[in-house]
């Protein structure tokens, strides 16, 4: 099968579902991903002392890093405006994004669920134009995408004050990737790739905190019992 990841920023990739890619590429699939933004708004270019353009250039080198890292199938870093998302027509975004899975075909999108998981606005536009496009493909008649899955997280709320961190109840979740200490492996290893967020990442503890068990929604389909595979009944 052919899975699609769509994220706004450089690093959602790494700091969410990373080891379940790794898992799904192991397990044969192709695994691609999209990102929406170069994250040049990142404050991390005041301490560097570069412009958003140079910042992007250096996000999109780290990303490449990733690539190579987690052996995607390919991948694409579009350059919409970092962190103004909310400020473009949707339309717009989801013209973009639609022609991107014609071009790709896959049979499986990802994005984020509802809540963003952190809850920022770029994650919040992501979630609801992906799913815009899903929903009017399918309207559409087209055989593809098959699925869409929202990568999320499970247990409690995190509020740690510097990091609030939302998770989907027990009973929306529909599948769980475990993953294994490889797939954990890589996943660290990706998030190594950026070298600019190094301090946000080791604050953020995602390293210790991050679990072989990694958690999707499934979207639209009445399932009678949870996933034994991201692909399973397509």
């Amino acid at each position: 099968m052919r899975i699609l990841y769509i994220f706004p920023h450089p690093d959602d990739e790494s700091f969410g579902p990373a080891p379940a890619m790794s898992a799904q590429l192991r397990q044969g699939h192709e695994v691609f991903l999209l990102t929406l933004t170069k994250g040049e708004a990142t404050k991390q270019r005041h301490r560097l002392g570069v412009d958003k353009k140079e910042m992007g250039e250096i996000r999109y080198r780290e990303m490449q890093c990733v690539e190579k890292t987690l052996a995607l199938s390919g991948m694409t870093v579009l350059n919409l405006p970092d962190g103004e998302l909310k400020n473009m027509n949707p339309i717009d975004i989801e013209k973009i994004i639609e022609e991107k899975i014609h071009e790709l075909k896959p049979d499986i999108i990802i994005t984020y669920a509802v809540h963003g998981i952190s809850g920022f606005h770029d994650h919040l536009v992501s979630h609801a134009v992906v799913k815009r496009v899903f929903c009017k493909m399918k309207q559409e008649g087209s055989s593809y995408p098959k699925r869409l899955a929202f990568f999320t997280r499970m247990g409690e709320v995190v509020k740690d004050g510097k990091f609030r961190l939302e998770a989907s109840a027990e009973e929306e979740i529909d599948y769980i990737e475990v993953c294994s200490d490889d797939d954990i492996d890589r996943f660290k290893k990706a998030l190594d790739c950026y070298e600019t967020y190094q301090e946000i990442i080791e604050a953020s503890k995602v390293k210790e905190v991050t679990t072989n068990e990694v958690p999707f929604e499934i979207f639209g389909e009445e399932l009678k019992k949870p996933l034994n595979n991201i692909a399973d009944g397509l």
